[in-house]
């Protein structure tokens, strides 16, 4: 049975006449659609949601922490004189003034005004592009460094915390619900070769070394925005999991993400390697824009950030396809399986030049 777009619509404040829904864009979690309206002799466009409720099993929280992050960077950026229509997200409200819309099966939907004229890429184009996606993510973290964290809620408990997610790849290969661990040996190795690293950074969060911050956490290339004309990020999405982390999750995601020469799942290894070009870019955009709120030793920590963080999205590749593909959207046979092979190549490459890595971080900003 389709959805009933009409109905749905129905419960928002759009303005216009509705026209249309398509599918819209490439993520693995939510239910995505692009709605058409007609306004006067003009088209508007709206995003449209279905929250993937297997994953964030508190909507409610999820969309309490979209409202207060987006009204504080709404405030930033007017402050600075930017546009905040086109900078940050801006949620339609219900009739009834809620950010989202229950439906009596239990679906809760939610939008947001299209942004027109912007773009996400799935892989990297350009050393421009990485400079300024750098940069919207730094200003992203400047932003926010006011805010306080203790109002948002851990909309995925633990959700970076890497020590865990080993213990919860373990127990998948235990129970190898889905029969597949012998086909997958030599990546099960390759994660417990390593498991001493899981740890490093959450025993410097529970020593106080590092400062717990409000944070994006999951700062791929494609959730920030590149404009048409100007190729500057315009603005940052997919603020579902912004809760209280550390800046190290957001640079080393962001890292595993677009240092790479090759999509998240390319099959063919051949094609997938650390650009260490891409690399230097990024840091200098990053640390250009949120350099000044960052410690000495969240700085140092940079280059083991882009290895744990590659490291941990590889490992839960691995354990989704161990567990039968439950939690990220797959479109064909071991497709999970191809998204770790590319993320431990990722790994390989850059354990392989970590001292150069981190010699670009020292040289900041004289060498880069």
């Amino acid at each position: 049975m389709g959805l009933d777009f009409k109905d749905i619509v129905q419960k928002f404040r759009f303005e216009g006449d509705y026209r249309s829904a398509n599918i819209y864009g490439n993520g693995h979690i939510h239910d995505t659609y692009a709605l058409v309206f007609q306004v006067g002799g003009h088209v508007r466009r709206y995003i449209l949601q279905r929250i993937n409720q297997h994953v964030f099993r508190d909507p409610e929280g999820v969309q309490s922490n979209i409202e207060l992050v987006t009204a504080h960077l709404r405030r930033k950026i007017i402050a600075a004189g930017g546009d905040p229509q086109r900078e940050t997200l801006n949620l339609i409200p219900t009739l009834d003034g809620n950010s989202y819309y229950r439906s009596d099966e239990g679906d809760c939907w939610r939008s947001f005004i299209f942004i027109e004229g912007a773009r996400t890429y799935e892989c990297v184009e350009n050393l421009d592009h990485v400079y300024n996606a750098a940069k919207a993510f730094g200003n992203f973290q400047n932003m926010l460094s006011d805010f306080p964290s203790e109002q948002l809620v851990e909309t995925i408990p633990n959700f970076h915390h890497t020590g865990m997610r080993y213990q919860a790849f373990l127990a998948a290969v235990e129970s190898d619900i889905a029969n597949r661990a012998r086909f997958c040996q030599s990546e099960i190795d390759f994660v417990t070769q390593r498991a001493a690293k899981t740890s490093i950074l959450t025993d410097m969060l529970a020593r106080a070394d590092l400062a717990e911050r409000v944070t994006h956490n999951d700062t791929k290339f494609n959730n920030v925005m590149i404009d048409d004309q100007t190729g500057e990020g315009t603005c940052i999405i997919d603020l579902d999991t912004v809760m209280p982390g550390l800046s190290l999750y957001d640079f080393g995601d962001a890292i595993r993400s677009t240092a790479t020469t090759a999509t998240e799942d390319e099959p063919d290894l051949s094609k997938v390697n650390f650009d260490l070009a891409v690399y230097r870019c990024y840091t200098r955009g990053y640390l250009d824009a949120a350099g000044e709120i960052l410690t000495p030793r969240e700085i140092e920590q940079l280059p083991f950030s882009a290895i744990l963080m590659t490291f941990e999205c590889g490992m839960r590749f691995l354990t989704d396809h161990l567990q039968g593909d439950t939690y990220y959207k797959i479109h064909r046979q071991n497709h999970n399986l191809d998204r770790c092979r590319t993320q431990f190549k990722l790994v390989s490459d850059m354990e392989k030049q970590f001292d150069v890595m981190t010699d670009i971080i020292e040289q900041y900003p004289e060498g880069i």
